[in-house]
């Protein structure tokens, strides 16, 4: 606040005894001084959310407001992240989206694929063994398989086993999804149609 607008919040006895020079002048000067970075900071409050504009030691805490921590495992400024900090950005932009489809095959795809920047990523649910699940992964994400396996065993339905093998290099996998739009920075695919019956938990 301007020393001007502090001093119309005071009676009329102290706004007159408010002058140049005066004790409760040096006051208002010194108040108007204090409020400054906390104003400057609420006139851009947006940015400390944004997880595209937050300072960087910012985002880990962020994934706990939409549910994600389980991807940086200790969100701490002295840990090192599991990922690059502009993947962890995607994944807080897209994080009501993978709320939403949290059980689901696409939901899983979408937040591994985010999480790794790998596209290629199998989910089999063998006809022989009811409640499994089998994620295999691209071999340019071989190298992350326990970031891998701490976001599926966080997005699988609780009731489901799950395996994850990495695959061998060379062997076929299933095409990238088609990208659908741009949410944030990052692209991922579009979420298969439902109707309103099958709306996922």
């Amino acid at each position: 606040m301007r020393r001007t607008a502090i001093e119309r919040l005071l009676p009329a006895a102290y706004q007159r005894a408010a002058g140049p020079g005066s004790v409760l002048g040096a006051l208002l000067d010194v108040m108007e001084t204090l409020h400054a970075p906390d104003e400057a900071v609420l006139a851009d409050v947006d940015a400390l959310f944004g997880p595209y504009r937050t300072r960087d030691g910012f985002v880990a805490y962020l994934t706990r407001w939409v549910a994600l921590d389980h991807v940086v495992a200790a969100p701490r400024a002295d840990t090192p992240l599991p990922l690059p900090l502009g993947r962890l950005r995607d994944l807080v932009a897209h994080g009501a989206l993978l709320a939403r489809w949290r059980g689901t095959p696409y939901g899983m795809r979408t937040a591994l694929e985010l999480a790794t920047g790998v596209t290629g990523f199998v989910l089999d649910e063998p006809a022989d063994r009811p409640f499994h699940l089998l994620v295999r992964v691209p071999p340019a994400a071989a190298d992350q398989l326990a970031l891998i396996t701490r976001i599926v065993e966080a997005e699988k339905p609780a009731a489901v086993t799950v395996e994850v093998t990495a695959a061998e290099s060379g062997a076929d996998a299933d095409p990238p999804l088609p990208s659908g739009p741009a949410i944030g920075r990052a692209r991922v695919p579009s979420p298969p149609p439902v109707s309103s019956t099958e709306e996922p938990s």
